[in-house]
């Protein structure tokens, strides 16, 4: 185990980096590494084949559920999992291990998205569509104490220059293992697909949160920094007063809230799919496809390129998404030819999905970088609170907006992604 991780990281034989970790877990450092790496395969490949995106988009359109709630269910579910961090993370702070913390998030997880498995079996139309934002709204709150308590964890158990490139390892593997999950749906495809093969689906993809959270259990997590509850008095307003006097931390917040356009853009390039080609199973299979190439393909690389300048990997990778935007509302809107050849809307999706990639990667290494213990926890929770709220508000007039114009809500985003852009390249650097 050690020689693989040592080859993995390009260390020599007798060389041993420790950055930013103690002793103790120094020693652990390749087990841990490796339990990480199959947790987060196994959490991301649920991710995935659940995903708001591509198959909750594509499954609440099967079920007929209206535009504008399918519009809200990215929104929702990335801001339910971070709108509750900043009152979470009083009580993490207090906790020396937290790895159990993960573990019965990952577990509530399983039994959120399980249930949309249900409601898609015995629900349709408005209905369904209800219930599966309540069961996102549960899957984003359990979602939300994981996040806080994950970064903890890598922190105190991964040392600097090797979050990235675990990261990068993590994505590409599971995008392997989605790659087989987009073929198998094209194989399928040849057949009628009905309503209890995706279901089946989505149990599948509950059941990852469930093997992830068996793995983390096994972590070596040593006693970190804690803040006893007599200590942690703040509220939240005055957490969220950190913002105005931590500049760094204000401006991470403010490129980061710049960089949603890659995320929040995903959804309706399957809308405009739907809308332009139609509703075949072998389509969303070529979705699920072409997110798996690109995790495979980017992902080492962006997890590299993140441990030595995470701000830039951010400045590139939504460079790519805005300019993919801005093509997209221009071929939509002035080439009938063009929007109508079926392979148009899954390589843009993959290249969607390289620069969602790199954004994920470059912000994720950047907030672990910038902080250390209890600081980090700050950070963490302060800065996903906030992108929360500001997602929400975002979210609501971007599902207004889809009633108009989909491609619309492309353009607009993307542009704001320009804007994104040059703030991360402004950013300090933190490796």
């Amino acid at each position: 185990m050690k020689t693989l991780y040592k080859y993995l990281n390009n260390e020599n034989e007798h060389e041993r980096v420790c950055i930013d970790i103690t002793d103790d877990a120094c020693e652990q450092v390749s087990k841990n590494y490796f339990l990480i790496l199959a947790s987060n395969v196994f959490t991301k490949l649920g991710d995935t084949l659940s995903n708001p995106k591509t198959v909750l988009t594509w499954l609440m359109s099967y079920v007929n559920a209206p535009v504008y709630l399918i519009s809200l269910i990215v929104p929702i579910r990335e801001s339910g999992s971070m709108l509750p961090q900043i009152m979470l993370s009083s009580y993490v702070s207090q906790k020396a291990i937290r790895k159990w913390i993960w573990v019965v998030g990952s577990l509530m997880q399983f039994l959120a998205v399980a249930s949309i498995g249900f409601i898609a079996l015995y629900f349709e139309g408005v209905q369904a569509g209800w219930l599966i934002i309540v069961a996102v709204i549960l899957f984003s709150l359990s979602r939300s104490i994981c996040s806080i308590a994950s970064k903890d964890v890598l922190g105190k158990s991964i040392p600097k220059t090797r979050r990235g490139k675990l990261k990068g390892y993590t994505v590409s593997v599971s995008g392997a293992l989605v790659l087989a999950a987009g073929l198998f749906l094209l194989y399928k495809s040849k057949t009628e697909a009905t309503i209890t093969f995706y279901s089946t689906l989505i149990f599948f993809a509950a059941a990852m949160w469930f093997i992830a959270a068996i793995i983390y259990a096994r972590i070596k997590e040593f006693p970190g920094a804690v803040t006893k509850p007599e200590q942690d008095k703040p509220s939240v307003l005055s957490k969220l007063g950190l913002l105005k006097r931590d500049k760094p931390l204000r401006d991470f917040v403010i490129a980061r809230s710049l960089l949603l356009c890659s995320g929040l853009t995903a959804p309706y390039y399957i809308l405009l799919a739907q809308n332009n080609i139609g509703k075949e199973t072998y389509l969303l299979g070529l979705f699920i496809i072409a997110n798996g190439i690109a995790s495979i393909i980017s992902a080492p690389t962006w997890g590299k390129f993140s441990d030595k300048s995470s701000k830039n990997v951010m400045a590139l990778a939504v460079l790519i998404a805005s300019f993919l935007g801005i093509a997209t509302f221009l071929i939509v809107t002035y080439s009938e030819t063009i929007k109508s050849i079926i392979w148009v809307y899954p390589v843009a999706f993959f290249l969607l999905g390289i620069a969602h990639g790199g954004v994920r990667l470059g912000r994720k290494t950047y907030i672990v970088d910038m902080a250390t213990g209890n600081e980090r926890t700050d950070y963490v929770s302060i800065s996903n609170t906030t992108i929360g709220f500001i997602l929400l508000i975002t979210g609501g007039l971007s599902a207004l907006v889809s009633l108009v114009s989909i491609e619309g809500v492309i353009l607009v985003l993307s542009l704001f992604g320009l804007l994104g852009a040059y703030k991360s390249y402004k950013l300090p650097e933190v490796e």
